[in-house]
């Protein structure tokens, strides 16, 4: 499991690179959503997802589940309770990083 730990607004290591986010976010909106899905939404190639679930399996984000649809082979990815706390978490952050940045630039009062 990783900590989420990335300056005082704690992001999470883990996710805040782009296409693990954009994975997260995407799987957020779903029980359950099928690989090529995935692959599609975030315009990536299968090796890609694969390393990126792996990461996201690794900290404890993503649960990974293989099946047949007929006689095809088929994997369902779908974030766990954690991944989605983690997920809220960074959004979180990344909001009051934003704001901090509105807040400066808007100047003294």
């Amino acid at each position: 499991m990783s900590e989420p730990m990335s300056g005082e607004h704690r992001l999470d290591d883990v996710i805040q690179h782009p296409t693990r986010l954009t994975v997260m976010a995407f799987l957020s909106g779903a029980l359950e959503a099928e690989f090529g899905a995935v692959r599609d939404y975030a315009e990536i190639s299968d090796a890609s997802v694969s390393r990126i679930v792996s990461a996201l399996q690794e900290a404890g984000y993503v649960n990974v589940r293989k099946g047949y649809v007929g006689k095809r082979p088929r994997t369902w990815l779908s974030l766990t309770p954690q991944g989605r706390d983690a997920l809220a978490g960074h959004l979180e952050a990344l909001r009051a990083i934003a704001e901090t940045a509105r807040q400066a630039a808007a100047g003294p009062g």
